[in-house]
């Protein structure tokens, strides 16, 4: 059975409040009884609770709130989520610091358990996994003065703590890739267009096809709603109607939608994703991908959080972290020359 604060009170024979400022290490305790209470402690092997000291004593917690967003539901068929939360982890260990974490299955009830974690002093800190156009996480946050930082460039980014890619550039690349090698009707597959990281990504997209003289062409741009294999697959079945030679994917399970029903099809254009998905390696082709070092995202995340609640000297407000272009058989298999169209 496990020891409690009553167990200690019960065996030092002083009231569990005392117990608390004891474990607290108040000043207004006398030697004697601090002793008493220790030995008890000791005897019984009790294990503070770390949540419940705070609550008593509104000292800090070391514990880092992590919440993670809607599309997440499935986070074992979405690495980055895995990923972030494997660096997250490896830096709140090394600094000492736990991590609590609060799934929501939808936008409203995200807002709710940001609400209940801060207003009751659960944690020191929240790490937001995402960051829409207009974000009310981020707003009430701010509002209520409660230290955070989000994975995604926020909308202020001179007085919010973040931690992003260069979305804009590692599309930009991607496509200026694409347009090297021939191809030139390139399809765009995103989803969950609020998100800066969509928006960012469509604009760096935009962006390659005007430096090369391309018209944009709103018509083979196409934004689902989630980031699944399912909308790549629906979506895919569009821009083959529209003769694109390849399509790029704000996602990997976007892109292995794509490689299905292209392969359904029998179709051969080039495909490429984002994030990495070792999955990518054994698709038929294999998937060219963009990796954005999520690990590093979420640990970079933990490190600006860490080091601004404990006021380190010189700590920095964000982090930009580099992507790599992967590139596999999605983009290799089939020979353009640069006339083509």
């Amino acid at each position: 059975m496990k020891v409690t604060i009553k167990d200690v009170a019960k065996e030092a024979k002083v009231a569990t409040s005392t117990v608390s400022r004891v474990l607290s290490n108040s000043p207004r305790i006398s030697q004697d009884t601090k002793d008493r209470v220790n030995e008890a402690v000791r005897k019984l092997n009790y294990k503070p609770n770390a949540i419940a000291r705070s609550l008593a004593s509104k000292s800090r917690t070391r514990i880092i709130g992590v919440v993670l967003p809607e599309e997440a539901s499935d986070i074992l068929s979405n690495p980055f989520f895995i990923n972030a939360m494997k660096g997250i982890s490896e830096c709140v260990q090394r600094k000492n610091y736990y991590i609590t974490y609060a799934f929501s299955e939808n936008k409203e009830k995200e807002i709710e358990h940001i609400k209940d974690i801060t207003n009751i002093n659960l944690v020191d800190g929240v790490i937001l996994l995402r960051v829409d156009t207009n974000d009310k996480n981020i707003e009430y946050l701010k509002n209520a003065n409660f230290p955070f930082v989000v994975i995604g460039r926020p909308k202020d980014t001179k007085n919010t703590l973040w931690v992003d890619n260069d979305n804009f550039s590692a599309m930009e690349n991607v496509v200026f890739n694409l347009i090297e090698k021939g191809y030139k009707r390139i399809g765009f597959v995103g989803a969950i267009k609020e998100l800066n990281m969509s928006f960012d990504r469509l604009n760096g997209y935009k962006s390659a096809l005007e430096k090369n003289n391309i018209k944009y062409d709103e018509s083979i741009v196409v934004n689902k709603n989630s980031f699944n294999e399912e909308e790549g697959k629906e979506a895919c079945k569009y821009l083959l109607e529209k003769n694109v030679d390849a399509i790029v994917t704000t996602d990997d399970l976007l892109a292995f939608g794509v490689i299905d029903e292209m392969n359904n099809k029998n179709k051969e254009i080039a495909v490429v994703g984002f994030n990495n998905n070792k999955i990518g390696e054994y698709k038929t082709p294999s998937l060219s991908s963009v990796d954005i070092n999520s690990f590093e995202l979420g640990y970079k995340a933990a490190k600006l959080l860490v080091d601004n609640l404990e006021n380190t000297e010189n700590c920095k407000t964000n982090y930009i972290i580099n992507t790599n272009f992967i590139e596999r058989d999605s983009t290799k298999h089939k020979n353009i020359k640069k006339t083509y169209l």
